[in-house]
């Protein structure tokens, strides 16, 4: 026990509230993305209906959502860090190299599957009826299932490390985002494979 707690803070606070925050932002975007797919509630909501316009206004409305509580849950897993033991792990010039790798690679991820996706189909726009027009086999997609959570994840083991005495506690909780990201791709990915075997399968109907 003492040696967990020189590396990690458990009482902090502000690590607790980075770590609810972290969990909930996946499952809420899902369980929201979900529930529009099948009922249009935010359409709704609105005083829109499910025509082609009011689908691109309401996945906007989730993109803006979904990136504020992104940058939120940024900020708060920056604060939960600097409540957190610092504890040297790296030597020079890894201490260098190895984050700005990690950082290069994950942003290369991140960039290149928003660009490959475009602005609705990174911010589950699929679940809003803006499909397209076949699921996205490029690069980084014929490298990794799905590459913007992995490059997420390697942005946040950066800035657990992207300093002189880095945050042990960040590793771990780098290590809890990757299993939270698991989870949630347990329900994203087959909603999304059904929603365009669903519509491949109408075409051959029609």
């Amino acid at each position: 026990m003492d040696a967990l707690s020189s590396i990690v803070n458990v009482s902090a606070m502000s690590l607790h509230v980075s770590l609810l925050a972290i969990a909930f932002n996946p499952t809420a975007w899902n369980i929201v993305a979900q529930n529009e797919y099948r009922n249009k509630t935010i359409t709704r909501i609105f005083g829109g209906n499910a025509c082609y316009g009011c689908c691109y206004n309401t996945c906007y409305l989730l993109t803006i959502m979904i990136f504020s509580f992104g940058m939120l849950c940024d900020h708060l897993y920056q604060r939960a860090l600097s409540d957190q033991p610092q504890v040297p792990m790296l030597s020079a010039p890894y201490d260098i190299l190895i984050p700005v790798l990690l950082f290069a690679i994950g942003q290369l991820f991140v960039v290149t599957s928003t660009w490959a996706l475009g602005k609705t189909g990174t911010f589950l726009g699929d679940y809003f009826g803006i499909l397209m027009d076949h699921h996205v086999q490029g690069f980084p997609f014929n490298e990794l299932r799905n590459p913007m959570y992995v490059g997420s994840m390697m942005c946040f083991i950066v800035m657990a490390l992207w300093y002189l005495y880095e945050w042990p506690a960040g590793l771990l909780v780098s290590l809890y985002i990757y299993i939270v990201y698991l989870i949630a791709l347990q329900f994203e990915g087959p909603f999304t494979d059904m929603i365009y075997s669903k519509r491949a399968s109408t075409k051959k109907v029609l």
